[in-house]
């Protein structure tokens, strides 16, 4: 077996610029969720809908309103709390966490 020849300093730092040809794994930063823009304070046009359109929901909950109306969840509850007053909706479930109601009949 023939010795191995060395390399100059010159000749190592070109091989080792010419190997690493493939560079590094790039990390997908994944799909990021654009931010929501929800009301916060609450204009006529929007409280007519609520008015409006809830009525007619088999399934109501603070999650449904923000999720249908583009409101924030404290408008959310605030506008369930008035309808419950008005006999518009009913509950079904109240609870600390969650509060589900259905319209009344």
């Amino acid at each position: 077996m023939a010795p191995k020849v060395q390399q100059t300093k010159a000749a190592k730092a070109a091989a080792a610029l010419a190997g690493g040809k493939k560079g590094k794994k790039k990390w997908n930063k994944g799909k990021v969720k654009d931010k929501a823009q929800h009301l916060i304070v609450l204009d006529q046009e929007k409280y007519d809908r609520i008015l409006k359109d809830v009525p007619t929901y088999k399934y109501v909950s603070v999650s449904v309103l923000v999720d249908r109306l583009k409101i924030g969840g404290s408008l959310a509850r605030v506008a369930l709390r008035q309808l419950e007053e008005e006999g518009i909706i009913v509950p079904v479930l109240k609870h600390s966490k969650q509060s589900v109601y259905t319209k009344a009949n």
